[in-house]
């Protein structure tokens, strides 16, 4: 994770990282009142990640959700990218938590120079107070669908409400001396 793409240039806002327990998060779902207790598991999978991937782009952070594979017949860890969500399934016999506490010690250093701000979404309270410990801020698994239903609704809100610009940006590029030419030739069409 934290590479020579990683540096922060003087001034500039850090960059934003979640990491998701996604199974944690899809129980919270389905025991919180959302809907998903109807889903199977594949199908909330699904859902959790089409979720995050509109998150992402609402909030502009890079999210990475984890799902373990303890009990699974998965010889190899694998991850795939979906736009700014990255989905990791860890290997048999590797559980979510530490695949998420070493990719916080991976940003330890980052964390610490502010480069980077990393929360952790899960509601396992010994997870939490692990990430705390390495830099990162944490959150509970409804919180973070909580949040990404008030996101999703403004967002989506402020899309629909957005005033239609009469203004034309591209007027506002040009030099006084070829505005007044476009003008002439306006007004002279205008006759």
């Amino acid at each position: 994770m934290a590479g020579p793409g990683s540096a922060r240039r003087a001034g500039s806002a850090p960059r934003r990282v979640l990491i998701v327990d996604g199974y944690n998060v899809i129980n919270a779902g389905r025991s919180g009142g959302v809907g998903w207790s109807s889903y199977s598991l594949a199908d909330a999978r699904e859902k959790l990640i089409a979720q995050l991937m509109d998150y992402a782009g609402y909030s502009g952070q890079q999210v990475i959700v984890v799902f373990d594979a303890w009990m699974s017949d998965r010889t190899v860890r694998t991850e795939e990218k979906h736009g700014s969500v990255t989905v990791v399934y860890t290997q048999k016999g590797e559980i979510a938590d530490r695949y998420i506490e070493r990719l916080c010690d991976d940003l330890a250093g980052d964390i610490e120079l502010r480069r980077v701000e990393v929360r952790v979404a899960s509601s396992d309270a010994l997870e939490q107070t692990i990430v705390l410990g390495r830099g990162a801020s944490r959150m509970s698994s409804r919180e973070l669908m909580f949040e990404m239903a008030q996101l999703r609704e403004t967002g989506i809100r402020r899309v629909v409400e957005k005033p239609v610009s009469r203004r034309n940006p591209i007027a506002d590029h040009l030099s006084p001396a070829v505005r007044a030419k476009l003008d002439e030739m306006r007004k002279g069409k205008d006759k």
